[in-house]
């Protein structure tokens, strides 16, 4: 296994892209480009990061450790984001895949209510490659079965568990979506509401998720509203190529403590 610090050493480079916002109903509000320098100083003993966005100098921090509300993939992929849930306080996180050349962030913000507030798709590539972004996502694109494996990790750096994961997505013959999700022994099924670019699992009016579908193959998967005493996750996907996609999984107990960070690579069969 590699150390926390190794896998962030993954993302090392220059990444030139954009940072886009959406609402909480998929409308583009702004597109901003953009342009992050992370560079190891001192052997690789510390990381410096610089962050342009309009050609401005936005953020400038130097790393020499990580923790707190961030976890790694071997592959570099992490996600970063408050620890806790609180009450009257804003909530949200980053999910970030790396794959090749490209990079795919998305940050999900809830509002003080726990109302989800608004959206950032961070689409990045390092620089120099080609950029080679997927279209946007359609639910098209879904449908059917797909088999994955799943990496989980956990903020106690516990021995990751591994296992595999099976998806299916169909259409009921009143035209609601209807998804079985099996991980490892457990299977979900669920259904919804497909309305254009909103996937609506609204079975249970209290604690209704909603699955926004976003440009370059992304997708974001959130609770409309944050509920304390009430276990949740945030998701995002990332349909790398037509038979590829990749999820990622942060979830938090019945306390609002942020437990685990979960990587699934799925293909279509």
């Amino acid at each position: 296994m590699k150390s926390q610090w190794e896998c962030f050493l993954q993302n090392l480079g220059v990444w030139e892209g954009s940072f886009t916002n959406f609402s909480p109903e998929g409308t583009l509000l702004n597109d901003t480009p953009s342009r992050l320098s992370l560079e190891g100083l001192n052997n690789n003993q510390t990381v410096r990061l610089t962050l342009s966005r309009s050609g401005q100098d936005d953020v400038k921090r130097e790393f020499s450790s990580v923790g707190g509300g961030v976890l790694f993939f071997e592959n570099g992929s992490f996600s970063e984001g408050l620890i806790q849930l609180g009450p009257f306080s804003e909530f949200g996180g980053e999910l970030a895949f790396v794959h090749e050349n490209r990079r795919l962030r998305l940050v999900q913000v809830f509002d003080k209510n726990g109302q989800l507030n608004r959206l950032i798709l961070i689409r990045e590539h390092l620089a120099g490659t080609p950029v080679a972004e997927r279209p946007p996502l359609q639910i098209d694109d879904l449908w059917g079965e797909w088999l994955g494996e799943a990496v989980t990790i956990y903020r106690d750096l516990r021995s990751p568990d591994i296992y595999s994961t099976t998806l299916k997505i169909q259409l009921d013959d009143t035209g609601r979506l209807i998804q079985s999700t099996s991980f490892g022994e457990r299977t979900i099924t669920s259904s919804a509401t497909v309305k254009g670019s909103i996937v609506l699992f609204d079975q249970d009016p209290q604690k209704q998720v909603q699955v926004l579908l976003l440009p370059d193959g992304a997708s974001a998967t959130s609770p409309l509203k944050v509920q304390l005493r009430q276990p949740l996750f945030l998701e995002a996907g990332w349909l790398i190529q037509p038979n590829l996609r990749q999820r990622m999984i942060r979830s938090y107990n019945e306390k609002g403590e942020w437990v685990s960070l979960t990587l699934v690579t799925e293909e279509k069969v």
